[in-house]
């Protein structure tokens, strides 16, 4: 053994239950890409919850004694100790918060860069390579084990990342704020490689900050209220994408300010991308600062323990990963999740461009997703009843063909949404449709996500549960970023379209189209490849739910064995 730590094997094991319920008794780590001693183990026996068959029941008496001081300790503590609470580190809680609220920032941008970019009638080509910039936060677990395992051990394992990080957020805003127009208003179009590569280095910056505040918030936090960590992620990144998309495109629209916000209209609105950009690389400027000088990573604060951390090597956590992907069962079930999304991607991808390009307002569209946060927050709940039994999959196995349905609804009212445009804009009645609709699909949507989720918490092996389920978590984030961004790229070649009022002139290329217009003539859509893709798309994923959704299902009558891992001391 190297170090003393515990050798994994993955596969099917040939031990018999009891062997590896001794084994999990002994182990006194769970990897989450990294080892942790589990608080008290140092005061407790070695196998402590078993004994040989020969062996009598009552314990010995230096062990009751110490048996009985650790009760007496730990009642006095209770009585006299407050419970920290919420009110004991309030502190604490607010910065976390504070810290997802930054990270969705940059992930609120990137999101809102394509409704800029598709009124500016860019290509589908460019929309797919501008795609990839969501695509870090789905592949973070390849260099989640680096900024786990180097650190400086004075500074602080977590700020160590989490400082430089925030502040080439910062510098990235800053420089963004004063490039970006030119990069979305140069003479030949927007600039998109140069945006992509910028923003891609926005997202991946910020995914390594999800990895680095993720795990401060563990030893930030007291035993007692570490659970609030999961709550300031969720509400914090939200918060942050709504700030950086919906307030920013709502703020950025001229007509929406000028209808809503203004008395005397104006032809911009009360902020600017460049000024958004700059506000918050300063923020991130100014609060890396003081949470650089102000804050102490290891502080011991009430109720908590300053536990050292042993940090697993890096290769043995690469290793563990590809060990665990090599097993049969894991490997076919990354193979469904990678092409499960297939069936989903024009419509997940391409319906929201195709409004746009329709004319529907960029903010309009944003501002549907408001009324969409209750509906958010309750779907998981009522799911999570459905998913709690032994075959959680079955869930996802009746939401797939409604998910679907909606996809080729999707297509009909892209279809119906020029006729329904008047001179004011689009009718009250449009926006219920369309609000009907997206409420649809995000009940599809939760219904097989927390069906997924369900089954990655069952099949996860618990002695390496962090690792296991980051990894199967990955691959469901993967397996909807490649569909997507192909979806994007195949809008335009299986598009078809013609020159009329130029004669001998044609439009299967922008040189073409060019050509076209110079010669007073006009690029009609004869063809639109989002319809033909929406319904490839929908073929191919009925073909998937009638062969492979079975295999799906079929894996939840696989023996627990069969995904777990065995541990060797």
């Amino acid at each position: 053994m190297d170090g003393g730590r515990p050798r994994i094997y993955c596969g099917h094991s040939r031990f018999d239950a009891l062997s590896s319920i001794m084994e999990a008794s002994d182990l006194t780590t769970r990897w989450n890409g990294r080892q942790r001693r589990t608080a008290g183990a140092s005061t407790l026996p070695e196998h402590s919850g078993f004994m040989d068959r020969g062996e009598t029941s009552s314990p010995e008496p230096d062990m009751e004694e110490e048996a009985d001081r650790l009760i007496r300790n730990s009642e006095a503590r209770r009585r006299h100790r407050v419970r920290p609470g919420i009110r004991g580190e309030l502190g604490n809680i607010l910065l976390l918060l504070f810290l997802y609220v930054l990270q969705g920032i940059p992930l609120g941008l990137a999101g809102s860069v394509p409704l800029i970019l598709q009124s500016k009638s860019v290509s589908y080509k460019d929309q797919a390579f501008f795609s990839f910039v969501f695509w870090p936060f789905s592949l973070k677990l390849f260099w989640a084990p680096l900024v786990d395992a180097l650190y400086l051990s004075r500074f602080g394992r977590r700020k160590s990342w989490l400082v430089p990080t925030q502040y080439l957020l910062g510098l990235f805003m800053l420089y963004l704020s004063a490039t970006v127009n030119s990069l979305l208003q140069s003479e030949k179009g927007p600039n998109v490689v140069m945006l992509t590569a910028v923003f891609f280095m926005l997202a991946f910056l910020a995914a390594t900050q999800d990895i680095a505040v993720d795990g401060w918030a563990l030893t930030m936090l007291s035993r007692e209220n570490v659970g609030y960590a999961s709550t300031c992620n969720s509400v914090g990144q939200t918060a942050g994408y709504f700030l950086g998309n919906v307030l920013f495109l709502a703020l950025e629209s001229p007509e929406f300010c000028n209808k809503y916000l203004r008395l005397v209209p104006k032809d911009t609105g009360i902020v600017t991308l460049p000024d958004f950009l700059f506000f918050w690389g300063v923020m991130f400027l100014v609060s890396t600062t003081l949470v650089a000088i102000l804050k102490r990573e290891n502080d011991q604060g009430r109720g908590r323990r300053n536990v050292p951390e042993e940090t697993q090597g890096v290769m043995e956590t690469y290793k563990l990963l590809f060990s665990i992907v090599k097993m049969p069962t894991v490997f076919t079930f990354c193979s469904l999740l990678l092409t499960a999304k297939i069936g989903f991607s024009a419509a997940d991808a391409v319906t929201g461009l195709k409004l746009v390009e329709a004319g529907v307002p960029k903010e309009q569209l944003a501002l549907l997703a408001v009324p969409m946060v209750p509906l958010q927050i309750l779907l998981p709940v009522v799911i999570s009843r459905y998913t709690a039994g032994p075959r959680p999959l079955d869930v996802f196995y009746k939401a797939f063909p409604f998910r679907l349905l909606i996809g080729l609804q999707y297509a009909l009212l892209v279809w119906w949404t020029p006729s329904v445009k008047q001179e004011g804009g689009y009718p009250f009645y449009y926006y219920a449709i369309v609000l009907v609709s997206y409420a649809l699909h995000q009940v599809a949507l939760y219904s097989m996500y927390v069906a997924c989720m369900a089954f990655h918490a069952k099949v996860s092996d618990p002695l390496i549960g962090g690792t296991y389920m980051t990894l199967l978590n990955t691959v469901t984030n993967l397996g909807g970023n490649w569909p997507s961004t192909v979806a994007l790229w195949m809008v335009d070649p299986l598009t078809s379209k013609e020159c009329q009022g130029a004669v001998g002139q044609s439009c299967s290329s922008s040189l073409e189209a060019g050509l076209c217009v110079k010669e007073g003539g006009i690029c009609v859509t004869t063809l639109d490849g989002y319809y033909v893709e929406s319904v490839v798309c929908v073929v191919i994923g009925l073909l998937w739910w009638v062969w492979l959704g079975k295999k799906m299902r079929q894996l939840q009558e696989q023996s627990p064995a069969a995904w777990r891992c065995r541990v060797n001391q």
